[in-house]
């Protein structure tokens, strides 16, 4: 039942996992967060919360990056990324579910990953059916839990122009 009402909860990250964004223009853009971040468009999914500094030597995983920006691509145009994380918890980690839009496939390691070694998400993103700029959302779910027994979920983004 638990798992049930997980995969739910994932399905719907999907339908938000495609989110369009306001066109800004390019020397706008960053690879990093904003240090203060526009309000959330009505409708949108909340984000994760962001760890605070000292949190970070407590973290489950470090991710490299968790923004990547593609700057514009040609509509119809594939790219590939990736995005690389340490595990620095205390115990091997093992991804369960990795969820993003129908535009976008994800391959990623389907084994534990033991403290202090690496995994990597290899993605593709195919423009062919996009026709504005676009944040999209991957959702990584692990097999390990939290202490109330919710699994852990990390998030991971890229963002666009479309050039038609």
């Amino acid at each position: 039942m638990t798992r049930l009402l997980l995969l739910i909860q994932v399905s719907l990250l999907a339908l938000v996992a495609c989110s369009p964004t306001k066109t800004t223009s390019p020397s706008s853009v960053s690879a990093s967060p904003k240090a203060n971040p526009e309000p959330a468009e009505v409708g949108a999914a909340p984000l994760p919360p962001q760890p605070s500094p000292g949190a970070l030597a407590n973290a489950f995983v470090q991710w490299d990056k968790k923004l990547i920006d593609l700057g514009t691509v040609k509509r119809g145009e594939k790219r590939s990324m990736f995005f690389e994380f340490t595990n620095t918890s205390g115990e091997g980690v093992q991804i369960d579910i990795v969820d993003a839009c129908e535009c976008t496939r994800v391959d990623y390691p389907r084994g534990v990953i033991q403290p202090g070694q690496k995994g990597r998400l290899n993605v593709t993103f195919d423009s062919t059916e996009k026709e504005k700029a676009e944040t999209i959302r991957i959702t990584v779910v692990f097999k390990n839990t939290h202490a109330n027994g919710l699994p852990r979920i990390e998030v991971v983004e890229y963002q666009f122009d479309i050039e038609p």
